[in-house]
């Protein structure tokens, strides 16, 4: 049954290795021993996701991701992620890495979060990169 979803909101977005990328997020899942149900990523543009930011989080910023949790804590987790390619193509500039790099430490983001991780203090931001990039090596080995 498939669990991760792929959508485009208002930007287009490409994957060489949809397959393999849905099959290793299932797998994070797994790793961080977190029953999921469905994940929902969608994709969009600076504009689209700030209407969203500002509606549901009174937030009046531009941010790159978005995380709803749907289902209580207790159950499997039902979520849709939104990602602002627009803010990922910026980042990915100002970090000096590839697109395909900055859009995969985003997706892993969302679904990290989905697992209880947090980025508010300073040690959850450092836990938080370790992780990403710890799934970002593990999704290169999986490619293989």
């Amino acid at each position: 049954m498939q669990k991760i979803f792929f959508y485009s909101a208002d930007r287009p977005f490409y994957f060489k290795h949809k397959k393999k990328l849905k099959a290793f997020i299932d797998h994070l899942f797994l790793i961080e021993k977190k029953p999921l149900e469905t994940i929902r990523y969608i994709f969009c543009s600076d504009e689209y996701l700030l209407k969203i930011n500002q509606q549901f989080l009174n937030h009046n910023y531009y941010t790159d991701i978005i995380t709803f949790e749907l289902a209580d804590k207790e159950s499997p987790t039902i979520a849709e992620i939104y990602i602002s390619i627009d803010r990922v193509k910026e980042n990915a500039i100002t970090h000096s890495v590839s697109l395909e790099k900055e859009l995969l430490r985003v997706i892993f983001h969302g679904a990290l979060h989905l697992c209880g991780y947090n980025d508010k203090r300073k040690s959850e931001i450092i836990e938080m990169r370790r992780k990403e990039d710890q799934y970002l090596l593990l999704f290169n080995k999986f490619l293989i």
